[in-house]
């Protein structure tokens, strides 16, 4: 039996999130969405590259936070079922998705 959270068939996974997971998950990538919409209108109105640059700065800053986010659940459901039934391969996994992360 596999973490209730994951799932794998032949080519595809997926992650089962709460109704209320989902909820904040979405909440947050609308507002990084508004943040590149405003970075998008800075440009076109010409605005000064510091004033983008730290928008561009919190930005990739929410999206790393979202990441993180993401991971932290991965690690608690996913990765540690894998591990408790001694599938180390998930190991690699995870180190994989953690260097993209950086």
């Amino acid at each position: 039996m596999g973490c209730k959270n994951c799932r794998k068939s032949e080519n595809n996974k997926s992650t089962y999130r709460s109704e209320e997971d989902k909820k904040n998950l979405t909440k947050r990538l609308n507002i990084i969405e508004g943040q590149i919409r405003g970075i998008n209108q800075m440009i076109a109105d010409d605005r000064y590259c510091d004033d983008v640059l730290i928008q561009i700065a919190a930005a990739t800053k929410a999206l790393k936070n979202l990441g993180n986010i993401i991971l932290e659940h991965h690690l608690k459901s996913c990765v540690a079922h894998e591990v408790k039934i001694g599938n180390l391969d998930i190991l690699d996994d995870v180190t994989d998705i953690i260097k993209k992360l950086q």
